[in-house]
């Protein structure tokens, strides 16, 4: 009776074993977005378009709300010391694609349907990953633009960077041709 349960443990194993290997082969390999990665590969803007970026960290936008300020579309309000707070928060892992450069390894991502965006570049500090870059940062608190209005964020945000799958971003379209050769008459 021991020998049939443990050869049924094994082929339990074996069976969990098989089903992981598949499952993690299909799940996706996110690597930070860099500036060598970007240079390595020349793309276009139309062709970073294409590319499905996703955030390697949360990002929380908050902004004191004028007592007359009512109407909060995606965020919500807090009370901080009776003050009125909209925050918006970008989750870890939410994907984003490229809405235009404004200019070489700028790259303004959104997040969301409609023309909001967040602005990203490399930074040497953290590797040459494309984080989040703001207006201004201080040692607590950066400044940063979303859709019309002016945020602030933490520190925390501030390496918050893009990362993006590496098996899509790395596939290439290519022609072979095999030449039979040529020989003399």
């Amino acid at each position: 009776m021991k020998v049939n349960s443990m050869k049924a443990l094994q082929s339990m194993a074996f069976i969990l074993a098989i089903l992981a290997l598949t499952l993690s082969s299909c799940s996706k390999k996110l690597n930070y977005f860099t500036q060598d990665l970007y240079e390595e590969y020349d793309w276009s803007v139309d062709e970073l378009k294409r590319v499905q970026f996703y955030l390697s960290e949360d990002i929380v936008l908050y902004r004191e709300l004028e007592s007359e300020s009512v109407a909060i579309d995606d965020g919500k309000i807090k009370f901080e010391d009776g003050r009125k707070v909209e925050e918006v928060v970008f989750e870890k892992g939410t994907p984003g694609v490229l809405s235009f450069s404004p200019k070489e390894n700028r790259f303004a991502v959104s997040f969301d349907d409609d023309d909001r965006f967040l602005m990203f570049g490399p930074n040497e500090k953290a590797g040459g990953r494309f984080v989040l870059l703001a207006k201004d940062w201080d040692r607590r608190v950066g400044k940063v633009t979303y859709g019309d209005l002016t945020y602030r964020t933490s520190t925390s945000s501030a390496f918050a960077s893009l990362l993006v799958d590496v098996d899509k971003v790395g596939n290439t379209d290519y022609r072979k041709e095999k030449v039979g050769g040529r020989k003399v008459n």
